[in-house]
């Protein structure tokens, strides 16, 4: 009796279009049984997918975090719209780029900053995302192409940067006197080493959020469309 249950659910279930049949029986075991799997079931459910928020639908602490994401980019941003579930990872998440973007990092270096993690997070979101952003800084379209496809940067000084923020995110900020000594002898200082940490806290947010939500490619950002370049 169980095994049937059990595969009625299943397929009803995964078939979004149908709602699932309860059966009773005379057996109040078998209906404890029932009940307790239907409900898991719809737990598993309604917990796979994220929630896209809006104003409306938003916890009350996201609100007025959301009308800041619109006024920044003219739209809510599908990855804004999933952290708002979380007000205060929403809020982390603003102020980290505004401060990102207030580092000694020039439009090109911090879009190699930016674009590295993302790269090596393998980020399907950030990706084309931070494309669209660096063509609006003016950013040439060898580097973003270089980034994208994670090959050798044309440009020595901004290669040895990204060559250091990868170090930075593999050895989890243990990096080898050797790629330390190659990043000080390019004019960079402790201070954009430290930056380098400051701009890969605010990928992990995007990147990991991303990962666990499957976070939508705004429309804006389609035609960026990025997939890891097969090894």
């Amino acid at each position: 009796m169980r095994d049937c249950f059990e595969h009625m659910f299943n397929y009803r279930l995964n078939d979004r279009s149908s709602k699932p049949i309860i059966l009773l029986t005379n057996k109040v075991e078998d209906n404890a049984w029932l009940f307790f799997t239907l409900r898991i079931h719809l737990q598993e459910s309604d917990m796979s997918e994220f929630t896209l928020h809006t104003k409306d639908t938003a916890p009350e602490a996201s609100k007025a975090l959301l009308d800041n994401s619109q006024a920044a980019f003219g739209m809510i941003p599908n990855l804004h719209a999933v952290m708002a579930e979380a007000p205060t990872l929403l809020e982390g998440y603003q102020v980290l780029h505004k401060l990102a973007q207030e580092t000694s990092f020039n439009a090109e270096e911090l879009t190699v900053v930016w674009q590295a993690v993302n790269v090596e997070h393998a980020c399907h979101y950030c990706v084309p995302a931070h494309t669209g952003i660096a063509k609006s800084m003016k950013v040439s379209d060898d580097l973003i192409e270089q980034l994208r496809n994670d090959e050798t940067l044309s440009d020595a000084k901004l290669n040895t940067l990204k060559n250091t923020v990868l170090a930075v995110t593999r050895g989890r900020g243990n990096v080898d006197k050797s790629t330390l000594n190659a990043f000080y002898e390019a004019g960079y200082e402790h201070k954009q080493l430290l930056e380098i940490i400051l701009i890969l806290a605010q990928k992990v947010m995007s990147n990991y959020t991303n990962h666990l939500a499957d976070t939508p490619v705004d429309e804006p950002f389609k035609k960026f469309d990025w997939k890891p370049a097969k090894g």
